[in-house]
């Protein structure tokens, strides 16, 4: 089984005790809800890449944030009839401000090819299965079940 790496910056943007969520598509949580954010390119810092994935995914420019945490996990999928390891490892932000609205539809392009969309989900209503890992590493820090 070939294993790889992934490292990413997420953002969690929380409100009235409901956070915003991604409807992936595609990768290891096709069909979950995932933090948005995501891979931090070879040429930017982690901050760039924080706000150009939720720009990407959400339709936000956050304007405020703060350092949280760093969770990691591993995930077995299989991408293109090849079976992987991943490692993933998620650095966390809190988001205090942005602007523009969210953007509950997305249309799957080059430059956002994982997310559908987002929305705010009641944490207390939400189901392990329904989440990724990493959406879930995130709640359990947060101090949610």
């Amino acid at each position: 089984m070939k294993q790889i790496k992934h490292i990413g910056a997420y953002g969690l943007i929380i409100k009235d005790d409901k956070i915003l969520l991604i409807k992936k598509n595609g990768g290891p949580y096709d069909g979950k809800l995932d933090l948005p954010g995501g891979t931090i390119e070879f040429n930017e810092t982690i901050e760039t890449a924080l706000v150009r994935e939720l720009q990407e995914e959400v339709g936000v420019e956050i304007t405020n944030y703060k350092l949280f945490d760093v969770v990691t996990t591993n995930i077995i999928w299989n991408h293109k009839n090849e079976l992987l390891e991943t490692k993933h490892i998620a650095i966390l932000y809190i988001i205090n401000e942005f602007k523009n609205d969210i953007k509950d539809t997305m249309e799957i392009t080059e430059i956002n090819d994982d997310s559908m969309g987002s929305e705010y989900y009641d944490i207390d209503k939400l189901k392990k299965e329904q989440l990724s890992n990493i959406a879930l590493l995130a709640l359990k820090k947060l101090g949610y079940k």
